[in-house]
């Protein structure tokens, strides 16, 4: 990254970033969110400090558990997949999840980010439009 943001700046980027995501630690243990407010996956703020397992659905667990342990082999360094949900008041939308490896400066692999996004409103993007039109 160039330059460098610090305190409340850089508090209102994480927050403010149209995606929301959670930071897993090398150990797999969750070390922090966005967007709390207003996710799609919600969780209680006792999360912070637990095994990432703990938070996804059992029929999943072996392919996050499978993306992990590629990544922190070094033989992965993202997943992207996408799943049709119903969310209440909003209907039928389509969800994208990646999971990306977070490494150091020497290849050291650091935790895992999880990204969420509704890009139903994306998908239907036609034509173009411009700046302030």
């Amino acid at each position: 990254m160039i330059g460098k943001l610090e305190g409340e700046l850089l508090q209102a980027v994480l927050e403010t970033v149209p995606v929301e995501f959670s930071v897993l630690d090398s150990k797999d243990k969750v070390v922090a969110w966005n967007r709390h407010e207003s996710r799609i996956f919600k969780r209680p703020a006792a999360v912070v400090g637990r095994d990432v397992r703990n938070c996804h659905p059992k029929r999943s667990l072996d392919k996050v558990e499978a993306i992990l342990e590629e990544m922190k082999q070094g033989k992965r360094e993202e997943a992207r997949f996408w799943i049709n949900l119903h969310m209440e008041g909003r209907g039928k939308r389509k969800i994208m999840i990646e999971y990306h490896a977070l490494r150091g400066p020497s290849g050291k692999y650091l935790g895992g980010l999880e990204a969420t996004q509704d890009i139903t409103e994306i998908q239907a993007l036609q034509g173009e439009k411009r700046l302030l039109d």
